[in-house]
């Protein structure tokens, strides 16, 4: 399958200049949907992996359900001040601001292995900074899993780490 097919590019959104790759034509297509959980999970499926963080929030539309194919907890690694209490947290900066990731300080277990699934990897900001916040919590980044891949923006150099699958290119 051709997930291309099922990603539409709205030009100049959310600003000038800015090509945004819209996924909610994928998300109305079951079978495409389905199958991009399905390659989202593959690569992993014979590594042991604890739990799947899936970022704020697109990251849930397709970490939840990777979680559940590999029969694993899923942990929402949330904007600022959308979990209760106690939370820990990364600043990170953005292409134009910066911005703040938490989970639950009891989100994870020391030594536990993680998978960091969201849509889109672009300049890697948001996905290096949800690595920092499972270190910060004393487990390990297994790898990262995206739907989409804006290589031109080279986001693979921000998270340092081997283990990166993108399901599609741009």
């Amino acid at each position: 399958m051709n997930l291309k097919d099922w990603i539409r590019d709205v030009p100049d959104y959310p600003r000038p200049g800015i090509l945004f790759r819209d996924i909610t034509p994928l998300l109305s297509h079951p079978p495409a949907f389905r199958w991009a959980i399905e390659k989202l999970s593959a690569p992993f499926a014979t590594q042991k992996i604890d739990a799947i963080a899936g970022i704020d929030a697109r990251g849930f539309i397709f970490g939840a359900p990777v979680a559940y194919v590999l029969g694993v907890p899923f942990v929402p690694v949330r904007k600022q001040d959308k979990l209760p209490p106690e939370t820990i947290g990364v600043d990170y900066d953005l292409e134009y601001g910066s911005s703040r990731l938490e989970a639950r300080v009891n989100a994870l277990e020391a030594g536990m292995n993680v998978l960091v699934v969201d849509d889109l990897l672009a300049t890697g900001g948001s996905a290096a900074a949800t690595g920092k916040l499972i270190s910060d919590l004393h487990a390990n980044v297994i790898g990262y899993s995206f739907v989409i891949e804006l290589a031109f923006l080279d986001g693979r150099a921000a998270l340092g780490h081997d283990a990166i699958e993108a399901l599609v290119q741009y």
